[in-house]
């Protein structure tokens, strides 16, 4: 058993929802979970991340080469 918290505009959405199509609210979780989860399921890890990859940027393009040197850069400026 699990107990789930929402906002009360989800919980009127799913009150709609749930009466419209004439099932219980926890049916209509139930149902909506097992979705979810079968669709995250099938996805590979570049499907799973896709809307983060390349979101954030450090503004740097040498960061996979000179690795080394810009860590050795800034721990000795911060132990300076």
């Amino acid at each position: 058993m699990m107990t789930l918290r929402i906002d009360e505009d989800l919980e009127q959405k799913i009150e709609h929802a749930s009466e419209n199509l004439g099932i219980s609210k926890s049916e209509l979780l139930r149902r909506s979970v097992q979705e979810f989860l079968a669709g995250i399921s099938k996805l590979d890890p570049w499907e799973a991340g896709r809307d983060v990859f390349g979101k954030y940027r450090s503004g740097r393009h040498d960061l996979s080469t000179n690795r080394k040197t810009i860590i050795r850069n800034l721990l000795s400026r911060k132990h300076k």
